[in-house]
């Protein structure tokens, strides 16, 4: 059963390819997602791609991997209070993206707001308990 439970160390940082394939295959969307007060929100989809590709590679093959985690863990925080929690009290969604109602885009920001609080205990649970690199974050 322990080989299998062991899957979810290289499961869980895999499935961030997902975001990594959204933030490359609609730039647009995702650019969208940059609030504002933010300039440049092309550079900001494309380096948090980067940062992403980085996170997956740290956290499968296993070095810097706490580091990784941590910071990954902050991003996630941050899109939830910054971008997410916004967009779900109806600031600053985009009309073009809308798939119905107001209401229904503010429901959609709410549950990602959550998502993203509990994919940030996620990412802090696996730089405490799975994450073995301690180098930079003891």
């Amino acid at each position: 059963m322990d080989k299998i439970l062991n899957l979810g160390k290289y499961i869980f940082p895999i499935s961030f390819l997902l975001y990594a394939g959204l933030h490359l295959g609609k730039p647009d969307v995702g650019a969208d997602f940059v609030p504002d007060y933010i300039p440049f929100p092309y550079f900001w989809n494309y380096f948090t791609l980067v940062c992403i590709l980085l996170f997956i590679v740290s956290a499968v093959i296993g070095r810097y991997d706490k580091l990784a985690y941590v910071l990954m863990a902050f991003y996630v925080l941050l899109m939830a209070i910054l971008v997410h929690l916004p967009r779900a009290m109806g600031h600053e969604l985009s009309t073009e993206l809308m798939t119905g109602d107001l209401a229904r885009e503010k429901e959609l920001e709410m549950v990602n707001f959550m998502r993203n609080i509990l994919v940030t205990g996620a990412l802090m649970g696996f730089g405490k308990f799975v994450a073995k690199d301690k180098r930079i974050v003891g």
